[in-house]
């Protein structure tokens, strides 16, 4: 029998480059936000992937970036906690893009061990594939390999865990090998109310939202899932309502539908909105709703 490996991951790159996709590849279940609007990721989530006899424990975080608002300084100081906590840092550099974040990343000056994972490589020609790994020549001396990837090929998933169970010591797993998250159901519920707000929602309504669950009633046939979304205006509120409440219904529904599919279960979701002026940047709010402790 295999001696047991586990370690922690942090998956780190710039706003929208793709990690909560990443994860929810590698976990085959849809467990974290994934949006085009960049900045959806708030909290550190652990997702856990099982590969022979290694636990991966990969971190998902918020990308690195800068913000005066307390709200965004939380974040960043979620990924710095990450990369300091972790086994090996797996930064996201999607093939299409300048080598800027990457640069921004090693500007942070970060202590752990790091694997750089070139995405996205379905979109672009194999000569310029080439000529972005050459790019990343003169910085050889700071990652431990480079992994061209594309999640859109199935073979791709095993290929990349072969190459990071390298990094992984070995120790007793951290957790049951059945369980896929450590979040709570709550808190996945959230990310899905709040996945479809970045959906249906646009400028700066999503960034100035968070999802609450106050209840889940659990019977044989049905769910019931009571959320609330807290905005920080009232001109807020009445976009997520929406013209005769169509965008909240719009909402409920996406919500409802991919909890569906989380968990085979019928689900009744009933969401509320509610006005806290200027949640984002007072401090006590922020600690009351779980930001801060």
């Amino acid at each position: 029998m295999s001696e047991q490996r586990a370690g922690f991951i942090a998956v780190i790159g710039k706003p929208n480059a793709g990690k909560s996709s990443l994860l929810n590849w590698l976990a085959d279940e849809k467990i974290a936000l994934v949006s085009k609007k960049a900045n959806a990721t708030r909290k550190r989530a652990n997702v856990i992937v099982m590969h022979g006899s290694v636990q991966f424990i990969f971190i998902d975080t918020p990308g690195i970036h800068e913000s005066e608002k307390l709200l965004n300084k939380f974040m960043l100081e979620e990924t710095l906690k990450a990369m300091g906590d972790a086994d090996l840092i797996l930064f996201l550099s999607p093939a299409t893009d300048s080598l800027q974040s990457y640069k921004d990343f090693l500007s942070k000056n970060p202590k752990t061990p790091h694997v750089v994972l070139l995405t996205k490589c379905d979109k672009i020609a194999n000569s310029q594939l080439l000529k972005k790994l050459s790019e990343f020549e003169p910085y050889k001396s700071f990652f431990q390999t480079i992994i061209p990837i594309s999640i859109k090929h199935k073979s791709a998933k095993n290929y990349l865990l072969d190459e990071l169970q390298k990094f992984i010591p070995e120790h007793p797993y951290f957790y049951d090998p059945e369980i896929i998250s450590t979040q709570m159901m709550k808190e996945i519920y959230a990310e899905y109310v709040r996945e479809a707000v970045f959906e249906f929602v646009s400028d700066e309504v999503p960034y100035s939202s968070h999802v609450i669950i106050d209840k889940i009633e659990e019977s044989e046939k049905l769910d019931k899932i009571y959320a609330n979304i807290i905005v920080e205006k009232e001109s807020q509120k009445n976009i997520l309502i929406g013209e005769s409440g169509k965008t909240i219904k719009k909402i409920g529904i996406y919500s409802r539908k991919n909890i569906e599919k989380l968990t085979n279960r019928k689900i009744f979701i009933k969401i509320s909105v509610n006005c806290s002026k200027k949640w984002t940047k007072n401090e006590k709010i922020l600690t009351k709703l779980g930001f801060y402790e």
